[in-house]
């Protein structure tokens, strides 16, 4: 489908989409152009921007650093026609490459998607280290009201306070793969509950902070997956960010069609649309 910056969206579509396998050593930028690519050849009818280079219109939460795979990432895009979002979901994840699949896809309710998302939940692999030298050094943060930590920027060295983003932090032993001789049969593994904070303090953030606080030793594989987003419940769990866009879809369905992402209902059979 050609571009066509004059016509108006109708409705928006929120995706949930996974980063995995070699691909977590891409940037954003890099994925949002794989995105735009796949977009094009689904030939879904999405909404453009305006100017002289129309690009299709994206927007993009949370997006994941570059370095660590991710079950949670989230995109919401904009379409001038109305679509079934599980067409959306198939067609634009069969144009992707391997290593981003497409796993959900939502009609988009009222409200925005970005204050839906507060924290995210990441599964960390470290080897190199025993589960019980993990064990006693999350102890000894969590024990702490402070950890700054230094992180290298575009604009310099700055610290941040690793241990005030850390809702939870816990760790279980892996099995080991290699010969127990080797020091990297030694594995751990974080599960922490992080606050999205500004600056996002990430993996290599919470491992950093680690190491200040327990003295241990930098030399050590890591391998960093997000597992969730969302909103901090009073347990310190993540609430779905599409979970109120679901409840919507489901009550948003009329007799007479398919209701719009503004509530209004639309005469439109979308069942099966392919774009």
């Amino acid at each position: 489908m050609s571009p066509n910056p004059s016509a108006a969206a109708v409705c928006r579509v929120r995706l949930r989409y996974a980063k995995r396998g070699k691909l977590r050593f891409t940037s954003h930028r890099d994925v949002a152009r794989a995105f735009e690519r796949a977009l094009r050849r689904a030939a879904l009818p999405m909404a453009y921007s305006q100017g002289y280079s129309p690009h299709p219109v994206v927007s993009w939460v949370g997006a994941a650093p570059t370095g660590v795979a991710s079950e949670a990432e989230y995109a919401e895009i904009a379409l001038v026609e109305h679509v079934d979002p599980e067409v959306v979901r198939a067609e634009l994840d069969a144009a992707l490459p391997e290593g981003l699949a497409v796993l959900e896809g939502v009609l988009a309710g009222p409200g925005g998607l970005t204050e839906r998302i507060e924290a995210s939940a990441w599964r960390i692999e470290v080897r190199g280290l025993a589960g019980e030298q993990l064990r006693r050094a999350a102890h000894m943060l969590l024990a702490v009201p402070e950890m700054l930590v230094e992180r290298v920027t575009k604009d310099g060295r700055r610290s941040l306070d690793a241990r005030a983003a850390i809702v939870s932090l816990e760790v279980e032993d892996c099995l080991a793969v290699l010969p127990a001789s080797d020091q990297l049969s030694r594995c751990g593994i974080l599960t922490a509950v992080v606050r999205q904070a500004s600056p996002a303090v990430r993996p290599d953030d919470v491992l950093s902070a680690l190491g200040a606080v327990a003295g241990l030793p930098s030399s050590v594989l890591v391998k960093a997956i997000r597992t969730a987003q969302g909103r901090l419940d009073d347990d310190g769990g993540l609430v779905d960010p599409l979970a109120a866009d679901r409840a919507f879809a489901r009550t948003a369905l009329a007799p007479d069609g398919l209701a719009r992402s503004d509530g209004r209902s639309d005469q439109h059979d979308v069942a099966g649309h392919a774009g």
